[in-house]
């Protein structure tokens, strides 16, 4: 499998929390958004939306979106698990995980901010206000969600911490307080000292 990828983008970095917790080997080909190469038609191809992550399996069978991949790879390699057992704390973790992927991640994503510079002439401090409002709103909001023990369902990471983590990375990066969400800070913590999570950092990535 092949897994395109930019190790600062946190879509992708969902999948590399995912594929390391899943002990896979994936080959990773980077695809650097700051320099358009998504854009490039080879990529194109793969990924109609061009974004990163793609997928691409051993046959050419192409999967895009980070949850799909993810899903995917669950699917693949059943343990360990990345949802927990009870049906209604998996329901949970998956909402807390949707909160992440569909309410805050699309609304600081490059192309919107491609979008606000280039369509509206949005300047920098009104770009990294967005950003800012965005993602502390959506923090705020998953923080009454989770609950740490240690991680944000339960004794083993899930779903919701491999989209909580490269968010708190985003926040940070953008200079999101998050003194008011003790129970991400907690979370984070564990994951800190979790191998999967530390494999998957951008830091971590050849391309860094």
């Amino acid at each position: 499998m092949i897994l395109y990828d930019y190790y600062r983008s946190s879509a992708a970095y969902r999948v590399r929390i995912a594929i390391a917790l899943k002990g896979l080997a994936v080959e990773r080909r980077p695809v650097h958004l700051l320099r358009g190469e998504q854009r490039d038609p080879g990529y194109r191809a793969k990924s109609p939306l061009a974004i990163v992550p793609t997928l691409e399996l051993g046959d050419g069978t192409l999967i895009t979106q980070s949850l799909a991949i993810i899903d995917y790879l669950d699917a693949l390699t059943p343990e360990p698990r990345l949802l927990p057992g009870d049906p209604v704390v998996a329901a949970q973790a998956r909402a807390a995980a949707l909160t992440i992927a569909c309410e805050i991640h699309p609304l600081a994503n490059l192309r919107v901010i491609e979008a606000l510079q280039s369509q509206f002439g949005a300047k920098d401090d009104q770009i990294a206000l967005w950003r800012r409002r965005w993602i502390a709103a959506g923090l705020t909001a998953v923080e009454a969600l989770i609950a740490p023990a240690p991680f944000a369902f339960g004794a083993e990471p899930s779903l919701a911490d491999i989209c909580l983590i490269p968010q708190v990375y985003n926040a940070r990066r953008f200079d999101v307080s998050l003194e008011a969400c003790p129970r991400i800070l907690a979370v984070d913590a564990a994951c800190a000292m979790h191998p999967a999570f530390l494999a998957a950092h951008p830091q971590a990535q050849p391309d860094a």
